[in-house]
């Protein structure tokens, strides 16, 4: 499905590990309960990302999937009209395309956990690592978090029915422990 990273990432009680087969039907809920900051799926759509995703990773809390993060590398055909205005501007890049985390868990560091991960997994690569956020329906949590991850904004398009800010962070130094 995915590859693994090199290592395992633990903040606090949160654990960062690749995607498993059993973990479809958690990752539908935990998408599904996300809307609208990332589009709603059917369990065959979120299949189909995972298993086209450079890495998707699962932030677990004790056992229980309390989060995910899928990315998608360049160069790939997917249909994302957001990927495809990152495709035209940039190369070698690892695409946020989703990042959910369970509702009653906010606030414990779940998407940081997750991002050190994909941080550490892509260092050394030259690999930029780059996201949208939507402005409308507006989402100022998440565009101070990837602010204090180190992103920052690159662009911005209005679809009509939703409007988004393109960030990038750039990429990992070899060794880093993000």
């Amino acid at each position: 499905m995915t590859s693994e990273p090199s290592s395992s990432l633990s903040t606090s009680f949160i654990t960062a590990r690749p995607c498993r087969p059993g973990d479809l039907s958690r990752l539908l809920q935990l998408n599904n309960a996300a809307v609208p900051a990332v589009n709603e799926l059917t369990a065959e759509e979120l299949l189909d990302l995972i298993n086209s995703a450079l890495i998707c990773l699962v932030a677990e809390a004790g056992e229980t999937a309390a989060g995910f993060l899928l990315c998608i590398g360049d160069g790939t055909g997917y249909e994302s009209r957001n990927y495809r205005w990152l495709s035209e501007r940039l190369s070698n890049f690892a695409y946020t395309d989703r990042i959910a985390v369970d509702e009653t868990l906010r606030g414990q560091k779940i998407g940081d956990a997750l991002y050190a991960a994909l941080f550490r997994h892509f260092a050394g690569t030259q690999r930029c690592f780059v996201c949208e956020v939507n402005e409308r329906p507006p989402n100022p949590g998440s565009v101070r978090f990837h602010k204090r991850l180190g992103f920052e904004e690159i662009g911005r398009s209005d679809h009509g029915d939703k409007a988004v800010v393109y960030m990038k962070r750039a990429p990992e130094p070899a060794g880093s422990a993000s």
